[in-house]
């Protein structure tokens, strides 16, 4: 699990990279600073629980079922929250139709990140 969890933080930590990157040059002439600030905001939370994913590794030895479920709210609010960010601050210039539903999927993946922490909490409380 430990491996499974630095991989993923890896990726998580490059795709957030990737993100900020891309928001901060390429996408500066495109959106408008509002639209910019939400990018940044998904970027920002993306980087906060890749941080929280590998640091979750440190527990990981303990092959505790929290720790497990920990990491699997993390990487859905990485998914929902920030990626439901990335596609609210691009969806009038691609023009995504869909995007509407977008709404409520962020605070859901905002809860997961909330629902990660408490598994965390519940983790470091628990261990002797």
């Amino acid at each position: 699990m430990n491996k499974r969890i630095i991989l993923t933080a890896a990726v998580f930590g490059a795709l957030a990279v990737v993100c900020g990157a891309f928001g901060a040059h390429g996408l500066k002439n495109t959106l408008s600073p509002y639209q910019l600030d939400i990018w940044q905001k998904g970027v920002d939370y993306q980087f906060y629980h890749t941080f929280a994913i590998l640091y979750l590794s440190t527990f990981a030895r303990y092959k505790n079922k929290l720790i497990g479920l920990s990491f699997l709210f993390f990487c859905l609010g990485i998914l929902l929250f920030s990626g439901s960010l990335y596609l609210l601050a691009v969806k009038d210039s691609l023009h995504l139709n869909f995007a509407s539903i977008l709404g409520p999927i962020t605070p859901v993946g905002g809860l997961c990140f909330i629902l990660g922490w408490v598994f965390l909490f519940l983790a470091a409380f628990r261990d002797k």
